[in-house]
């Protein structure tokens, strides 16, 4: 996760006030977006900032809280 971290600061630094599309499948990735867009089936089912789609989505909230679980731990 160090590496994770460290990648996505130096994208944050680069990027400025360009738009970015990013596609990813871990939801800390997008956690800091202004702009979420959830596809199913090919379609836009949801969209929204992450913590309105945290709130009202249907689909988001079930993509976020199984990655947390066990973020605390360690070997």
């Amino acid at each position: 996760m160090e590496n994770e971290t460290r990648i996505q600061a130096a994208l944050s630094r680069r990027i400025g006030d360009k738009t970015v599309l990013v596609i990813a499948h871990r939801m800390r990735t997008v956690s800091g977006a202004d702009k979420v867009a959830v596809l199913s089936n090919g379609r836009v089912a949801e969209q929204g900032t992450p913590e309105k789609l945290m709130n009202t989505g249907e689909i988001y909230p079930h993509m976020v809280k199984p990655q947390g679980i066990g973020g605390e731990w360690g070997i």
